[in-house]
């Protein structure tokens, strides 16, 4: 399977929208005939249920893909307390290996030729005293979109996430703007900045602006998503 249909989904924060705009595009990328399989490397946060420990985020992604495949694959670590990666899984006797997740990677991305990977948090948190998740994205060589959490103070998170990527020499290849807080002001006028920058800097288009949704799935989400920039970037690698 051709791995170029890829992505690795990063945010400016936690808590602004990866899981909903990484299921969104499962479901757009499935709707144009892809193979989607969805990863979530790290995740922190779980319920025991039936007997397994699950996270919401990992579920939910499943969910929109039309890949099954085994939890082990998809995420490799599952942490119980809901912390800092590298907090969480220090309370659970276990280190995150990103050469584990690479292996794991290499099997699901056999498996479809879409894999989308949510990061954990935002773009550069610690994975133990000397590797962060900007390593592991490094290490996966994917394109990165961008997740800005539309509210107050997005502007600077977004910028410094945006050149954090750029540092890492990864591809920066657009962005998604959800609108977390519904109550934010002049939404337009700061996604025009973003948008103006990112145009000129990075080449990186804006992918599409996710209103608050009440009750939030992939199928809706993805009504607001335009997949065809990173469809042109897989056409271009090819």
């Amino acid at each position: 399977m051709d791995r170029s249909y890829s992505f690795f989904v990063t945010g400016t924060d936690t808590e602004i929208g990866k899981t909903l705009t990484s299921s969104a595009l499962l479901h757009a990328f499935g709707a144009r005939g892809l193979r989607t399989a969805a990863m979530k490397p790290i995740a922190a946060g779980a319920e025991y249920r039936n007997g397994v420990w699950c996270n919401e985020d990992a579920e939910f992604l499943a969910q929109a893909a039309n890949v099954a495949l085994p939890t082990a694959l998809t995420t490799p670590y599952l942490c119980q307390e809901a912390l800092a990666p590298h907090l969480a899984a220090r309370q659970d006797g276990i280190h995150l290996e990103i050469e584990q997740i690479l292996q794991c990677y290499a099997t699901v991305a056999q498996a479809a030729n879409c894999v989308v990977v949510e990061g954990v948090g935002g773009f550069q948190v610690p994975l133990d005293d000397h590797y962060d998740t900007a390593d592991l994205a490094r290490a996966l060589k994917l394109p990165v979109v961008l997740v800005v959490g539309l509210r107050l103070g997005c502007l600077n998170h977004a910028l410094l996430t945006a050149a954090a990527i750029r540092a890492n020499g990864l591809s920066f290849v657009g962005w998604v703007a959800n609108q977390i807080d519904p109550a934010m002001r002049y939404v337009d006028e700061n996604m025009a900045t973003l948008r103006v920058r990112f145009e000129q800097q990075y080449s990186a288009p804006l992918l599409g602006k996710i209103p608050h949704l009440e009750s939030p799935s992939a199928a809706t989400a993805a009504l607001y998503l335009n997949i065809d920039p990173l469809l042109a970037l897989c056409a271009e690698r090819l």
